[in-house]
């Protein structure tokens, strides 16, 4: 018995121990004191049971959208686990909440359908599963920042590394027949640690722990930013060598420049003529997968030049370059992106720029990086003598597929890129409040549209329909009488009928069906076609399906494209085929467009004459120059 005491004695001194670990985490002390943490003996929760969070909600009948929350967390105080042990159990507790893992909007395959005027709750999704895949993605998540000791590390053969959200991890667990093992959760391997899964919160219910949490994470890279750039830097203390030009430049802009201060205390100068010459770095080049700037120590600069260069590179990384490249010439896209910057960092009087490696044209001021690159473009001859910090004809993004090495935020390289961005966006902020010098409209413009979501692919597609597609003007006739006349024949009443009832609304669709292509991919971009062809009125779409040869499938429906279309081809793609017959078809419109879907293993060449759009898998690239638009889809919306 005293044994037992002097047990849960021991254990309940390790759980404070851990929440004073949670509570001093800068992501985490803003928000987890608003959550009730219980601790329970064994008979309480059962012997084996260590932890686990239970979500319930109550709507406020007074207030619209407004709800009571009864959250808890509650932890066994006769399991023997260390301090760091328990820090990592609340704090993935809490993420269960702050990842809205208990909402509707967030769980898939759940849906409120409208039954008589009554809500009814219809659940496909496996809650056992969904569980598991919250836990691997917490898991992945703490430890990418390196918090607590998880109770058992992620295995990394565990799912493959490009699945970065619970969805993803879910679908994959679904598809793989993974087994009911909580073996990543905090309660044990035989339970469930979401208690309230069956009741999840609705649509407009909104998520107080989510919001906290998302505000957390702000204040949390302000106060990093914050700390660094008034940190008075000796040289004893400071990460970069004092002694070096390029030194004091790195730590001028941590303690005078706050909008680049969180990416400079971030990345390590890497001051080596070894490794400079393996990368040919003439004078610098940036690898954002390592978090480490390559500069050539044989190159003489000043001062003031470092800083321009050293900005130079941290833009490219807090601006995301690398990761909005998405199919085009890496070079190329290098080069657009190295004329924007140096405009700007003229603009903001950062530093001097060096005589080399500097690409600098004041007629591109005013436009997008995307503008720009669509302009070099247009003369590859010349574009392919540029000289870039790096050198001539090479970029100074050094991509991730370059070189390797460990970073710490582990194999996820979205955690990597959302870092960069937040810095970048939480460096804006401190700088406007100090007043720290002027900054371009450009550049603001760029690293707000960092913080907003992307626009979904279906979105972006449905917006291509749109300008090919206008509303049908309708007006009323008596030629076809209402159905509402039969109720009263003595009343005469109109029938809503389109204005243009002579014009043919299509457009075509190429479909490469080639070995590559999975079917996943051509159902969901085929069902997205289908539901914006009968949005916009469009009652019969032209269809060639292609491989090496050409499938003339003639006019479908929208719903024959969704469901109904049997795929013919499974060998190699060559799509010009497909093209020549849809423009030389006497039957299809001259000026109908053509959707192209593919997932950019064809020919290295495509001649097509009529207005057209290509949609591919993202990640995938076509082997030439696009003249029409690139839309690229996602199973993430």
């Amino acid at each position: 018995m005293k044994k037992d005491i002097k047990k849960i004695s021991k254990t309940l001194e390790n759980i404070e121990e851990g929440k004073k670990i949670v509570k001093s985490h800068p992501l985490f002390k803003h928000c987890i004191g608003f959550v009730d943490i219980f601790t329970r003996t064994k008979e309480e929760m059962g012997k084996d049971l260590i932890s686990f969070v239970s979500f319930e909600y109550k709507k406020d009948k007074y207030t619209p959208k407004s709800y009571y929350f009864r959250v808890r967390i509650q932890l066994n105080s006769n399991i023997m686990l260390s301090p760091k042990e328990w820090a990592f159990i609340i704090a993935h507790n809490y993420l269960h909440l702050a990842f809205g893992h208990f909402t509707v909007e967030k769980v898939p395959g759940y849906m409120i359908i409208d039954n008589d005027g009554k809500e009814k709750k219809v659940t496909s999704f496996d809650k056992s599963i969904w569980n598991k895949a919250c836990d691997i993605y917490i898991t992945k998540f703490l430890s990418d920042i390196k918090f607590g000791t998880p109770l058992r590390p992620l295995d990394d053969n565990e799912i493959p590394a490009d699945l970065h959200d619970e969805i993803s991890i879910y679908n994959y667990l679904i598809n793989n027949k993974s087994d009911y093992k909580q073996i990543y959760g905090v309660a044990n391997v035989d339970h469930l640690d979401m208690a309230g899964l069956d009741d999840l919160l609705p649509a407009d219910g909104v998520n107080d722990y989510a919001n906290d949490f998302s505000e957390a994470i702000s204040e949390s890279v302000k106060e990093a930013v914050e700390i660094v750039s008034e940190k008075s830097f000796v040289e004893k203390d400071s990460k970069f060598d004092l002694k070096t030009l390029y030194g004091k430049a790195a730590s001028w802009f941590i303690s005078s420049y706050p909008l680049l201060g969180g990416l400079a205390a971030s990345f390590k100068i890497i001051n080596d003529k070894r490794i400079a010459n393996i990368y040919e770095v003439s004078v610098a080049a940036i690898d954002v997968n390592n978090r480490e700037i390559i500069i050539n120590p044989v190159c003489e600069l000043s001062y003031d030049e470092w800083k321009f260069v050293l900005a130079h590179e941290y833009l490219h990384a807090g601006l995301c370059h690398e990761e909005r490249c998405k199919g085009r010439d890496k070079y190329l896209w290098n080069v657009a992106c190295d004329f924007i910057i140096n405009l700007w960092l003229c603009e903001m009087n950062v530093g001097v720029m060096p005589k080399i490696g500097v690409l600098y044209d004041e007629s591109l001021r005013g436009k997008s990086t995307e503008e720009v690159y669509d302009e070099i473009t247009r003369n590859l001859k010349k574009s392919k003598n540029f000289e870039t910090f790096r050198g001539d004809g090479a970029g100074d993004i050094i991509g991730r597929g370059e070189r390797t090495g460990n970073n710490n935020f582990g194999n996820e390289s979205v955690s990597l890129d959302e870092f960069c961005k937040n810095a970048l966006r939480q460096g804006l902020e401190y700088h406007k409040e100090k007043g720290r010098g002027y900054l371009p409209a450009g550049l603001e413009e760029e690293i707000k549209a960092l913080s907003m979501p992307a626009i979904p692919w279906d979105v972006e597609l449905a917006n291509w329909f749109e300008r090919y597609f206008s509303p049908i003007e309708k007006h009323r006739s008596y030629a076809r009488p209402s159905r509402r006349q039969s109720t009263t024949p003595d009343i005469p009443r109109p029938r809503t009928v389109p204005k243009d009832t002579h014009s043919f609304r299509t457009f075509g669709v190429i479909v490469d069906t080639s070995g590559s292509m999975s079917a996943k991919d051509l159902g969901m971009a085929l069902g997205s076609i289908a539901s914006y062809s009968n949005a916009k009125d469009v009652e019969q779409v032209r269809v060639v399906f292609c491989d090496a040869n050409a499938y003339d499938v003639g006019y479908l429906s929208p719903e024959d494209i969704a469901g109904r279309v049997v795929v013919k081809g499974r060998g190699g793609t060559i799509l010009q085929p497909a093209v020549n017959l849809l423009e030389k078809a006497k039957d299809f419109p001259k000026k109908a467009p053509i959707l192209i879907i593919t997932d950019g293993y064809i020919e290295s060449d495509l001649s097509i004459n009529s207005e057209h759009a290509f949609l591919i898998p993202r990640g995938s690239a076509l082997p030439f120059k696009a003249k029409g638009e690139v839309f690229y889809y996602s199973d993430k919306r």
